[in-house]
């Protein structure tokens, strides 16, 4: 469940360095700046996980809803179901949404709220608590790699890595790799900005 809630953590998750002409603080002004106009936002996904050990791959895929100021669902939906919807201070998630948390009776997933809802509105681009950062750029993208540096993260991930879309400065592509060289890769696809988005998708039951 806590390598779920990483994944979540990751996708959300936009720190930058000093690349080019920009300094750092251009390139987070330019983040902050879109960010604080995402309303919503919502898009499909297809997230790829390697095994090493088994020379094999598995594909699912899944759908993502965000809306301002704390709502958030995940949801896979091939090859299997799995939800996770954060509203307000209440997580719930499973196939059923029968796992309800209140954050703010555990400091831990307090914490990850916290984190994931300022990190979309872009109030995290000046931590490097968590963090090591380094980036670069293509034509169109940066191209950001992060080295855990909590425990908790650590225990999960070895690198994590995000590519965003250089012009509208959201993240498109997620790559986690972990400590024992399994890999799992997300795209984003067929990305909505600022599209309503029905406060019935983030119901907890």
């Amino acid at each position: 469940m806590m390598r779920f809630l990483f994944i979540i953590l990751s996708f959300l998750s936009i720190h930058t360095l000093v690349y080019g002409q920009k300094t750092e603080q251009e390139i987070i002004e330019k983040i902050n700046s879109e960010a604080m106009k995402l309303a919503s936002m919502q898009c499909e996904f297809v997230q790829t996980k390697k095994v090493v050990l088994l020379n094999d791959r598995m594909v699912s895929k899944g759908k993502m809803f965000y809306k301002q100021p704390n709502k958030l669902r995940w949801e896979y939906t091939t090859p299997y179901t799995y939800v996770f919807v954060l509203n307000g201070s209440k997580i719930s998630l499973g196939k059923n949404q029968k796992d309800v948390i209140d954050v703010n009776q555990s400091k831990v997933f307090k914490e990850i709220a916290s984190i994931m809802m300022n990190s979309v509105v872009g109030k995290c681009l000046s931590d490097k608590k968590s963090f090591k950062t380094t980036i670069k750029a293509s034509n169109s993208e940066y191209i950001a790699t992060l080295i855990p540096r909590t425990k908790e993260i650590k225990h999960l991930f070895n690198t994590i890595i995000l590519h965003f879309d250089k012009q509208q400065s959201f993240v498109i592509r997620i790559e986690l790799i972990e400590k024992n060289g399994d890999t799992t890769t997300i795209d984003l696809k067929n990305i909505k900005k600022n599209n309503p988005v029905n406060d019935q998708v983030f119901s907890i039951h």
